[in-house]
Parts: structure tokens; C-alpha cells; sequence
């Protein structure tokens, strides 16, 4: 129980400390940009955005502040649980106390295998981009997870070297089968705004996991009740 214990309460505190930290760099940067896009999607012909016209969103302001620090706390704590899950899973196999250090590296780990390697083949798009099918995106994403999280795993934690040498192959598989293709057309934004918020929503997600990472290790060590090693 008190593992149990220490998984909930440091994934749950982590992922709110994390979640409100993405959102404050999301609002300094990614979202003045995603504002930009829209002026240009909205004054794109109406045949090329008339199919999310109907789409609720949430007003400019407070209104889509608030909606996304809701979602950003949200995904903080879901991914905040499976870090101290990871932290919980370590702590068995090899009885070494968690901290800050370990959890940054594994923080790392998680914009690694979530963020930087979907990316490589899909972008973060700004809104009035062309993107290829929703569910094909969903599945290639999946894909590229589960593949750099084996790969991942197998480079640092396989006994012979024979299973170490697999992990690259797995994680470049996805993107040597390649994402799915992007419908051709105009975008209505200009390259280089989608380039800029591309570049912007990465070093976000890197800043994201590194927060989420180092709280998440610190407070799972802390919750143990004496200072924990890093």
C-alpha cells in the first residue's frame, strides 16, 4: 500500500505541477502562433475549412485558457502515473531509491518515446495545415510509441548485447515504413509559421517532460520518508 501510495500522490502532484507549467510556456509562445494560424485559416477560401466551421471551441482568453491548462493537467497526471509507476517497477527490480536525477532521466526517456520520435514523421501542426487521415495519424503514432518504448527499454535494460543491438532497428521501423501521407493542396498557413509552431510545441514538450520528470522522481523519493538518491 504505501507504494501504492507514493505512485498516486507523486504521479497525481507532478502531473499538476507539470500540467500548469506547460501551459504558461504554451501561452508565451505556441499559442500566440496557433492565434496567427487561424487568422490565415479563417481567411482561406470557405470550401477548404467549412467542415470544422460547425466544430465548437472554446472562446479566445480565459475561456481557452482555462480549457487548455484543464487538458494539459489532465495529460500531466496520466503520464505522471506511469512515470511513478516506471519509478515503482524500478524501485522492485533493482532496490534503488528514486530521485530527482532518475527521474529527470526517465522524463527524458518520455519526450523521447511520446514527443521527438512521432514527430520525425508527423510534425505538431498549427491549425488551416494539411494533415493526413485522423485515424491513420492515431495508428502510425501508436505505432512509433510502442516502437521506441521497446527499443528504449531493450537499449538500457537487455541482458546481451545481441537484444541491445535490436533497439534501433525497432524504433526506426515505423519510420522506415513512414507515416501516412499528406493529402496534396495549399495549406492556408504559411510554411514558415507551421515550421516555427512545430519547433515551438517540441522545445515545449521537452520542457514539459523534463518538469514532469525531475518533480515526479523527487516526490516519489521524498515520499518514502528520507531523502532519496538520484
Amino acid at each position: 500500500m504505501d507504494a501504492l501510495r507514493r505512485t498516486l500522490l507523486a504521479g497525481l502532484l507532478a502531473g499538476l505541477i507539470a500540467g500548469a507549467f506547460a501551459t504558461g510556456a504554451q501561452w508565451l509562445r505556441v499559442a500566440p502562433l496557433i492565434l496567427a494560424a487561424e487568422v490565415y485559416e479563417s481567411a482561406a477560401p470557405a470550401h477548404e475549412h467549412e467542415a470544422g466551421a460547425a466544430a465548437w471551441e472554446p472562446a479566445d482568453g480565459l475561456e481557452r485558457t482555462g480549457f487548455s491548462l484543464l487538458a494539459n493537467i489532465v495529460v500531466g497526471c496520466g503520464f505522471g502515473l506511469l512515470l511513478a509507476g516506471a519509478f515503482a517497477w524500478r524501485e522492485a527490480v533493482s532496490g534503488g531509491d528514486v530521485g530527482a536525477g532518475a527521474g529527470l532521466m526517465w522524463g527524458i526517456a518520455g519526450f523521447a518515446t511520446f514527443s521527438l520520435a512521432p514527430a520525425l514523421g508527423l510534425p505538431p501542426a498549427p491549425p488551416g495545415s494539411l494533415e493526413a487521415d485522423l485515424a491513420s495519424r492515431q495508428v502510425w503514432w501508436l505505432l512509433t510509441v510502442i516502437a521506441t518504448g521497446v527499443g528504449l527499454w531493450l537499449a538500457v535494460y537487455a541482458r546481451s548485447w545481441g537484444s541491445r543491438a535490436l533497439s534501433l532497428p525497432i524504433i526506426a521501423l515505423p519510420h522506415i515504413w513512414g507515416p501516412p501521407l499528406t493529402p496534396g493542396g495549399t495549406p492556408a498557413v504559411p510554411t514558415e509559421l507551421a515550421a516555427q509552431f512545430a519547433i515551438a510545441s517540441i522545445l515545449t514538450a521537452a520542457a514539459f517532460w523534463a518538469v514532469l520528470g525531475t518533480v515526479d522522481g523527487w516526490l516519489y523519493g521524498r515520499l518514502r520518508g528520507h531523502p532519496a538518491k538520484t
